[in-house]
C-alpha cells in the first residue's frame, strides 16, 4: 500500500517550497534514502526554484565531470521538496 508522500501532485509544489514531505523515500532498489549510508549527501535534485519555475542557471543540464557547475537541490531532512540550495553539480 505505501505511504502517503504528498496529498497530490500539485501540492508537491504549491506554497513556499513546496510540500512538507511525509515518510521515508525509497531508491528503485529498495534503499531508504534518508537513512542508508550509500546515500550519504540525502539530496533531492530539482533544478528548480522555491516556486517550481526551471532554475535555467542551475539545473546541471550539460554537466560533464570535469565541470564545476551547480545545481538546485533539497535536503530532504529540510522537509520541503523545492527548499534548494546551490550544490556542486559533482555530488553523489
Amino acid at each position: 500500500q505505501g505511504q502517503l508522500l504528498a496529498k497530490s501532485w500539485s501540492s508537491l509544489f504549491e506554497g513556499q517550497s513546496g510540500a512538507a514531505l511525509r515518510g521515508p523515500i525509497y531508491s528503485f532498489n529498495g534503499r531508504n534514502v534518508l537513512t542508508d549510508p550509500l546515500w550519504p549527501h540525502r539530496l533531492a535534485w530539482h533544478g528548480s526554484t522555491p516556486r517550481g519555475g526551471h532554475a535555467r542557471r542551475w539545473d546541471c543540464q550539460g554537466w560533464r565531470s570535469s565541470g564545476v557547475a551547480e545545481g538546485m537541490a533539497t535536503a530532504l531532512g529540510e522537509g520541503r521538496l523545492l527548499a534548494g540550495h546551490r550544490h556542486n553539480c559533482s555530488t553523489p
